[in-house]
């Protein structure tokens, strides 16, 4: 084709001076689309990479802080069973089926990111019913539960590290350790509150074994979905815990 045949717009100089820049324009802005899409999938992954890492290690913390909370609660419960040995008490075989079932659930279910919130009421019970077991007569202990849901998971071993403290900083008034545990379900709340007596006006301010433990536990498996409160009068010492937001499962276990 000649230039003489071609159309006056088309053999204009500026013509085909816009053309080669709307040309090279597009192409530029093809490769800029490419270049950012590929910037955003890298930085994409590394965001994810960053974020499993995270996760990976708030895992590992968790498991650090129940293996440290574990050798406090069967040091206690085996001091226990070996004074029932000592003593040839006829309920040692009972106890040893009680410390069955609670290294069953801490060995088994307490790798779980979540049970139902009835295994840790059934570990509670069965920890309790040692520690009656321990003190006999002298235990005045009240377990109130209210509203239960089997739907409701929690993280395992939450709940006990309170008890344990309960019964070991726990003190005898009047020939006699009160302890008071209530536990009820709110819709997707569960509201555990926990006192044990103390000497009036005692000043000592005693954290318990496994307190701070159980309070990062609660801090990296909860975040701003809990609430604890501990606090003491001249009779008795309190811990007050509310979990929201909870977890819940269709299936009844």
């Amino acid at each position: 084709m000649q230039i003489d045949n071609m159309a006056p717009m088309t053999r204009s100089p500026l013509f085909l001076f816009i053309a080669v820049y709307f040309v090279v324009f597009i192409a530029s802005a093809l490769s800029l689309v490419q270049h950012n899409f590929k910037s955003t999938s890298i930085n994409q992954e590394l965001k994810n990479r960053i974020l499993e890492t995270q996760l990976k290690f708030k895992e590992q913390e968790l498991n650090y802080l129940k293996m440290q909370i574990h050798p406090h609660f069967l040091f206690n419960t085996l001091n226990t069973l070996y004074g029932f040995a000592l003593k040839k008490s006829e309920d040692t075989p009972e106890m040893i089926l009680k410390l069955s079932n609670l290294l069953d659930y801490l060995l088994y279910q307490s790798d779980k990111p979540l049970v139902p919130l009835q295994e840790e009421i059934n570990h509670i019970n069965d920890y309790i019913a040692l520690e009656k077991m321990r003190f006999s007569d002298v235990l005045d202990i009240t377990l109130n539960l209210e509203k239960i849901k089997e739907t409701i998971q929690v993280a395992p071993m939450l709940l006990i590290p309170f008890v344990e403290n309960s019964f070991k900083h726990g003190q005898i008034i009047d020939q006699k350790l009160s302890i008071y545990i209530h536990l009820k379900c709110i819709n997707d709340e569960i509201h555990f509150m926990i006192k044990n007596s103390i000497h009036p006006f005692e000043k000592e301010d005693k954290k318990g074994i496994g307190l701070t433990n159980i309070k990062k536990r609660l801090s990296l498996a909860y975040g701003d979905n809990h609430e604890l409160k501990i606090s003491k009068n001249n009779k008795y010492h309190t811990v007050e815990l509310t979990l929201k937001n909870l977890k819940t499962s269709t299936n009844e276990f």
